[in-house]
């Protein structure tokens, strides 16, 4: 498709050098949802000269939200992009906004470009505070092969900058002011109560912590990838911090998609298997963790533990010590 060639404003020139885009001339896709955001990432990749596919993913969740798809189609024509609709169904019930957000990343192409900005990266982090993270949880959104997110250096208001000095407009999502929901409390009531009793914007603070975590968190997955975490011997004698992380990306990596990463418990369950605490262990989803001949072995779910039997919850009791 011809891009059509618009004046470029201060938000718009200041936005495109702060972005993380791929090199111009590359494939990609965005998520756009039809908010100020996903706008501004889909306008900003294409006068980047990305070859750009916006995808909307209507989750049928509200009346008129399938207008909303000829909205960002609209947009993506008068900015050169291709356009792609899809649509889910979430059925009511409870974790609606997790399930959502699952069933619309089922629909999107791996590599997916979302427009996370550094507000949605602060709530995150406080996010995941409150759900009891460690120092994953803390480091916040991160690239993955699934989502690259090349806006978490702008901020919410620029983002509303850049569509508003392109002259674009911006669909409303009424849930963003659903206070029943804890992000939209953390965003309208804790962050603003943060920055009162600071006297300081706390998303940069919360934004630089996010990503001195991430780097640390990287370092201490290069050492413990030298840990096979099958070899119960080589798991109970490396240092805990690493022991740890090894587990978990174990459990992570063997996990079908859309599983939430192992918790905590289930970590230290695993480890008292491999220092012949217990000898198996049950994991979320019916898994099952059991040591034998110096092994972890994980498997499919196993016969409930007996009465009487040692060992952490969730663990049967250990009957040697290999």
């Amino acid at each position: 498709m011809t891009q059509v060639l618009v004046p470029l404003g201060e938000p718009v020139v200041d936005a495109l050098a702060r972005c993380t885009l791929p090199p111009a001339g590359t494939e990609v896709a965005c998520a756009v949802s039809g908010g100020a955001d996903s706008l501004a990432l889909l306008v900003l990749a294409s006068l980047a000269g990305l070859a750009v596919t916006a995808i909307h993913v209507d989750h049928g969740l509200r009346p008129g939200s399938a207008g909303e798809a000829d909205h960002v189609r609209a947009v993506a024509e008068r900015f050169g992009a291709a356009f792609e609709a899809r649509a889910v169904r979430v059925a009511p019930g409870p974790n609606l906004e997790a399930r959502a957000r699952q069933a619309r990343y089922d629909v999107l192409p791996a590599g997916v470009l979302t427009g996370h900005t550094a507000d949605d990266q602060a709530e995150t982090v406080l996010l995941n505070m409150l759900r009891g993270a460690g120092i994953d949880g803390l480091a916040g959104m991160r690239a993955t092969d699934r989502v690259v997110r090349p806006l978490l250096a702008l901020r919410r208001h620029e983002t509303r900058a850049v569509c508003a000095a392109l002259c674009v407009d911006v669909v409303e999502d009424p849930s963003n002011g659903d206070r029943a929901l804890t992000r939209n409390r953390i965003r309208h009531e804790v962050l603003p109560l943060l920055a009162e009793a600071a006297r300081r914007d706390p998303v940069p603070v919360l934004v630089r912590q996010a990503r001195l975590l991430a780097e640390e968190a990287a370092f201490l997955d290069g050492l413990a990838a030298s840990i096979d975490p099958s070899d119960a011997g080589q798991l109970a004698r490396a240092p805990v911090v690493l022991a740890r992380r090894a587990v978990r990306d174990w459990l992570r990596g063997a996990a079908e998609a859309g599983r939430h990463p192992p918790s905590g418990a289930e970590v230290e369950r695993v480890l008292a298997v491999a220092r012949g605490r217990a000898v198996a262990c049950e994991l979320s989803g019916g898994r099952r963790v059991r040591r034998s001949a110096g092994r972890l072995r994980l498997s499919a779910p196993g016969p409930a533990p007996g009465p009487g039997m040692l060992g952490p919850p969730g663990c049967e009791g250990a009957t040697s010590t290999e």
